[in-house]
């Protein structure tokens, strides 16, 4: 029966003799099992950093506008009205939240310059929908929708510039020939870089204040939010259906969701990590090909004492056994620290990194790493493992 705790004391002496040689090798594998872990890591935090911003612009969300053509003559009885809002509420049970936006260009004087900004009219389920930050004073309250109060709220772009070095809060702005009192200072959670209808600078206001004023009864965007991720397909579908129900036939309606940008940014993360994936492993590969050089050298180095061990009584399996131990050995304390470093390096930057961006560290990653790397030491270890088995005592003994 083997004697483990020799083969071990063995490996470990034989290992201390040859210092350089498995230092060099062990750093191959710190470097593979290194790149796995990271690899693995910063995909992860890349995708979740790429949905956060996409879901920052609303979670499960679907939107619809009539598709305008030069072909395409429109009426206003084909424009996407408060009554379709209405009708998706009553008959689309996926959609937990509905609202309208109607937007126009407009001019704001304020300390004697003009500014041109965008005028967005909002309905009441706005805010569910996009959860716009405001930084200062509060969103619009029931009464202030119910009551058509002639009150906004502005963009911290526009408020830098309307109200420099003042409180905009409880100031009056006049947009156009409309004069409303401020209530708010808001943003974007996610910046959308002007593809929606909030630019840099933006005033919102209830809906029907601009209906009374306005005559406005057509929203530009309709937006409807999914009860949950796996709704969002069937909402799209379900709104599309009743815009084409309530029009004439022939308008046609452009109903879009965000689920194709979020698979196109899930498509590029695993991608991205297949490749850099790819990467570990050839390094891990070429250490593995290292340590059967080393022990293929080592093999030759110790012939003499091989065959002393056997002729003292060692089995074939103990030398087998000794040979692959020094291969995990070296593999495995290779494995260990590279996941160490990969592992530190996420929790020293993540100090200086931008808000919004964190680096979670994958268990999976880990175990991945080490098992790979273990397992890398142990198939390229066994040949050399196998030809010292494999030597008889008189030949070994013979040699010089």
């Amino acid at each position: 029966m083997p004697h483990y705790g020799e083969i071990w004391k063995i490996a470990i002496g034989a290992l201390r003799a040859n210092k350089i040689k498995a230092f060099l090798t062990t750093l191959g594998v710190v470097i593979g099992s290194a790149c796995i872990v990271l690899v693995l890591t910063i995909s992860r935090a890349g995708q979740d950093y790429v949905i956060a911003q996409i879901e920052g612009v609303g979670a499960n969300l679907v939107y619809a506008q009539i598709v305008r053509t030069v072909s395409q003559t429109t009426t206003v009885n084909d424009e996407i009205s408060l009554g379709d809002l209405d009708a998706i509420r009553r008959q689309v049970p996926d959609a937990v939240h509905v609202a309208g936006t109607h937007d126009d260009t407009m001019v704001v004087v304020a300390q004697g310059a003009e500014h041109s900004v965008a005028l967005v009219a909002v309905t009441e389920e706005f805010q569910q929908i996009r959860n716009l930050l405001v930084l200062k004073g509060r969103y619009f309250d029931p009464v202030d929708i119910d009551s058509r109060s002639k009150v906004c709220l502005i963009t911290e772009d526009l408020a830098r510039s309307a109200f420099p070095g003042t409180d905009p809060i409880g100031q009056d702005i006049r947009v156009g020939e409309l004069r409303f009192s401020v209530i708010g200072v808001f943003k974007e959670r996610v910046a959308t870089f002007g593809q929606s209808e909030i630019a840099r600078e933006s005033v919102i206001v209830p809906f029907d204040l601009l209906k009374s004023y306005a005559g406005v009864d057509n929203v530009k965007v309709l937006y409807a939010q999914a009860v949950n991720p796996n709704a969002v397909p069937r909402l799209t579908a379900e709104v599309a259906e009743v815009l084409h129900s309530r029009h004439r036939p022939g308008v046609a309606y452009n109903v879009e969701n965000l689920t194709g940008i979020l698979d196109a940014a899930k498509n590029i993360s695993i991608a991205l990590s297949i490749v850099l994936l790819a990467v570990g492993f050839i390094t891990l590969v070429i250490s593995g090909v290292g340590i059967m050089n080393i022990m293929l050298v080592t093999v030759t180095e110790r012939t003499r004492e091989i065959g002393v061990r056997k002729a003292i009584g060692a089995q074939k399996r103990e030398i087998l056994y000794q040979f692959l131990l020094e291969a995990l050995i070296i593999s495995g304390t290779g494995a260990i620290l590279g996941i160490t470093i990969a592992v530190s390096i996420p929790l020293i930057v993540q100090p200086w990194l931008p808000d919004g961006i964190r680096i979670p560290i994958s268990p999976f990653s880990i175990i991945a790493a080490f098992v790979v790397s273990c397992a890398t030491g142990i198939i390229f270890g066994y040949l050399p493992a196998s030809r010292a088995a494999k030597l008889q005592p008189t030949e070994a003994l013979r040699y010089e």
